[in-house]
């Protein structure tokens, strides 16, 4: 190891109950720049996210799908899609992640915004309210190696299912 560290995390700010048909809202990094913008889109019978980087390009949509068993928010990012499901069993809140033999785990107390999002284990970030004094406001903090892009979108469509679905 030499004398530089590198930093390991990335942290992001984002709004909590700012997630609704046809918001749109910046995420800010830790630095308060706007980051990324989620474009809310109002869409017959499913609820339909942008999220832009700064720039404005495209990085990642996210789509609320109503099925029968369980609702499903898919994301498409980076070429590959995700699905995202709240877990059927356990006693704390938990959402599986889904993608072609890669799956993330989402665990903790969703509704305070206090959980992790682990890949094969390992944490890849972490959500809290602790990092910010503002009311309404939470952190995301990501791993440096991994797509934030990514891990914004899950934010968003778990934040979606705890306030639509209670």
């Amino acid at each position: 190891m030499g004398l530089f560290k590198r930093e390991k995390t990335v942290k992001y700010q984002m709004r909590e109950k700012m997630i609704s048909i046809g918001d749109d809202y910046w995420i800010e990094d830790s630095d308060g720049n706007k980051a990324y913008r989620v474009d809310g889109k109002a869409v017959r019978f499913r609820d339909t996210w942008i999220l832009q980087d700064a720039q404005g390009q495209e990085v990642a949509m996210i789509r609320e799908k109503k099925v029968a068993v369980r609702d499903t928010i898919k994301i498409e990012t980076g070429g590959k899609e995700y699905k995202v499901k709240k877990a059927l069993v356990g006693i704390r809140d938990r959402y599986v992640i889904e993608t072609d033999g890669k799956n993330l785990k989402a665990h903790g107390n969703i509704l305070d915004h206090e959980y992790e999002i682990e890949q094969d284990g390992d944490k890849v970030a972490e959500v809290s309210k602790k990092w910010f004094r503002l009311r309404d406001t939470y952190g995301v903090e990501i791993d440096a190696d991994v797509d934030p892009a990514l891990i914004l979108s899950i934010t968003v469509a778990i934040d979606s299912f705890s306030h639509d679905h209670g």
